[in-house]
């Protein structure tokens, strides 16, 4: 079975989009278990804020894709279609190692994305619709964030989506001092949004969600208030800074009601940074003129213009995907060690038939059929014979233990790794920044 990815993501579809594929965890489940009905086939749904994609190991590729395709045009419509990125194979592979190592984030080099990438491995895992492939695929994809993480210092000086909305925050206000800030929602972007706050020295932090009790844990955390849910909108009254992250299907904010405290405040600027999907703030709210709204989208432009300084530690970064999915094919062709016996023929009897020919070429129309025939039969027999000690001796051990040393060798010696792992070697071993070009994935 090959691996299949389809997806958007910020680099290829807008907010608009991208929310409509924001789905709470129940939902998430359904569509694993539609997908899952396919014969054989096995499938992982990632989806957060800035990407949804569904991962799938199956043994009709066109299939899979075309079901995958149907699932998310009904869910988000057939625009949705026009911003679908398709990977398959190593290419898949290289796409989800680049994902989990946060090379393809819309903040390079931050942390979630990989506790994210394994939120929905576990899930996946509980709903059964991954097993044992996508198991060593994604093992495979967390063994390369983590040497991403070890061996660059790509995460050291990187930056968050909650850290960039405080940034901007800092920079629209110069000073957070005196300042009144209000978090929304209790979740890890919240959590992340309201330590950085914290580090800003607000005058006062407040913290309202759903739950009370979790306003209460993370409010006692960064040394804030807690405030209930029901409060919401006249906490407007005194913030000015608000930062959003729920799971809200439907804005917390609306213009109308954000207007509706601007006399209040004496059309005092507001600060509004919205880092959810399906966005907590309306469009529009960013049409009142005391009101400075952002949404992730918006983050992303900011952030883009720090990027600079970790440009050269994903270049480094971007050569150890390459190296991580050369090793993944190979220790495949290993596993399932067998398949070099049927490569190793093929290549062999590709080189008989081309040698034939050419000699049958350079005798011209002087040999009759039979002579023409034994020529060929000498060219198979050559095979047959020269493969035959191999052959019998990969069968005696089978792909396990010392059958994969063998089938390791012989893949290696005679140049039979697959191509795409071939590829990987060559852009491996190329310069950094041909290596690792990144760009739109």
């Amino acid at each position: 079975m090959e691996l299949l990815c389809l997806g958007v993501s910020h680099r290829t579809a807008p907010l608009n989009v991208r929310e409509r594929l924001a789905l709470p965890e129940p939902q998430q489940v359904e569509l694993l278990r539609r997908l899952a009905q396919a014969p054989s086939s096995e499938v992982l749904l990632v989806s957060t804020c800035n990407r949804v994609e569904v991962y799938m190991c199956a043994p009709d590729l066109f299939q899979a894709d075309q079901l995958v395709r149907e699932e998310l045009s009904r869910l988000g419509g057939p625009e949705t279609l026009h911003h679908l990125y398709a990977h398959q194979g190593a290419g898949a592979l290289e796409h989800l190692f680049r994902v989990a190592s946060s090379l393809d984030s819309m903040v390079l080099g931050e942390a979630q994305i990989l506790g994210q990438v394994k939120e929905a491995y576990e899930l996946g895992v509980s709903t059964g619709s991954v097993r044992s492939a996508l198991m060593r695929v994604f093992a495979a994809a967390f063994g390369c964030a983590k040497r991403v993480r070890t061996e660059t210092a790509i995460g050291r000086a990187s930056t968050s989506m909650a850290s960039a909305a405080v940034s901007l925050a800092s920079k629209v206000f110069d000073d957070l001092k005196d300042k009144t800030v209000l978090v929304v929602g209790a979740g890890e972007m919240a959590e992340l949004a309201a330590r950085h706050l914290r580090q800003a020295g607000p005058h006062r932090l407040l913290v309202a969600n759903r739950t009370l009790a979790r306003a209460q844990a993370l409010a006692a955390e960064v040394g804030g208030e807690a405030r209930p849910f029901e409060e919401l909108h006249g906490l407007l009254k005194d913030a000015d800074v608000v930062v959003c992250s729920t799971a809200s299907p439907v804005p917390l904010f609306t213009r109308e009601s954000v207007s509706a405290v601007g006399r209040s405040r004496r059309f005092r600027p507001l600060f509004m940074v919205d880092l959810a999907v399906p966005r907590d703030i309306a469009p529009d709210v960013a049409e009142l003129d005391w009101v400075h709204a952002y949404d992730v989208d918006d983050i992303q432009k900011f952030v883009a213009e720090n990027e600079a300084a970790r440009a050269e530690e994903a270049q480094k970064a971007g050569v150890l995907v390459i190296q991580e999915v050369s090793r993944f094919m190979r220790e495949r062709a290993l596993r399932e060690g067998m398949p070099v016996l049927a490569r190793l023929r093929q290549r062999a009897e590709q080189i008989a038939r081309a040698e034939v020919e050419k000699t049958l070429s350079a005798m011209g129309d002087g040999l009759n059929d039979k002579q023409r025939k034994s020529i060929e039969a000498m060219g198979r027999a050559i095979v047959n014979k020269l493969l035959h000690e191999p052959t019998a001796r990969l069968r005696a051990v089978g792909p396990e233990h010392e059958g994969n040393r063998l089938a390791g060798a012989a893949a290696e010696l005679f140049g039979l790794e697959d191509e795409a792992a071939s590829r990987a070697e060559a852009q491996a071993a190329a310069p950094p920044a041909i290596a690792a070009s990144g760009g739109k994935r």
